[in-house]
This record gives C-alpha cells, structure tokens and sequence, in this order.
C-alpha cells in the first residue's frame, strides 16, 4: 500500500531519501539537509513522499509543489518529481501529483504547471491522462551560477 505524507520535519530518513532518490531525476547535486530545511520552512513550498508499506514504509517517490500569488491570481508549480526505478509502474507518480493538485486546490490555486522532459515519456503521458495540456510557450532560462 502507497500512501502520502507532506514532510513537516527533516529527518535523516528525509536527507536520505533525497540523496538516494534525486540522482535517478538528476545529474545535479541532491539538496542536503540545509537546503531541504528552506523548503520545507517556506510557506510557499511543500515536500511531499510516497512511502511503500510492503518495504517497511520506505521512501519510493518525491514531488515538490510551489505555490506562489501573482496580480493574476493563485498558481503552483510540480518540480522534482521522482520515483525510485524498482517502484515504477505502481502509481506512485500519480498518486503524487493528485496528492499536490488536490493540496493546490484546497489553497485556491488557479492552475498548476510542471515540466518534463520529452524524453521522461512515460512521465508525460501521465500528466496527460491527469489533464494536463502541452502549452505552446516559450521556456526562457537565465542560470545565475
């Protein structure tokens, strides 16, 4: 059985967790405990985890939901969203992302964006069964590095 916990508290199982699960998602450096304790900290921001009881109630999954209010009303982001490879294909992805759509809704989010990759496939024709529409927008970046 999969259920969802939104992270109040960083734990080691928490720094753990990420610095297992963050490298399979990506090449960058998994966010120490510092890092984690910001986000969890900020109003804005929710750590949530799926955890696995058939493995001891373990960590499988991870998504973060920003929210934040602009002039033109509520909105959320889903960034870093991970399942740990031998949890795939048992919804745990999706029972995430409802977990932050139903979180956004509850704080009266107007809508709710995510990217992914084109070639996290199998990721984007989840969100797609979700509801989630392709925009045709132009993704600008500056790295502040």
């Amino acid at each position: 059985m999969i259920w969802i916990d939104v992270v109040t508290q960083v734990s080691d199982e928490i720094v753990q967790a990420f610095q297992r699960l963050f490298p399979q998602l990506s090449p960058e450096t998994p966010p120490g405990r510092p890092e984690l304790e910001e986000i969890v900290a900020s109003p804005g921001c929710a750590i949530l985890v799926a955890r696995d009881s058939t493995q001891g109630e373990k960590i499988v999954g991870t998504l973060t939901l920003a929210q934040y209010q602009v002039p033109n009303g509520k909105h959320a982001w889903i960034e870093d969203v991970v399942v740990d490879g031998p949890a795939r294909r048992q919804g745990i992805g999706e029972a995430l992302t409802l977990a932050a759509i139903e979180r956004a809704r509850a704080a009266g989010v107007k809508e709710v964006n995510l990217t992914s990759r084109p070639a996290r496939q199998e990721a984007n024709r989840l969100y797609q069964r979700l509801g989630f529409e392709l925009r045709q927008t132009n993704l600008y970046r500056l790295s502040l590095k």
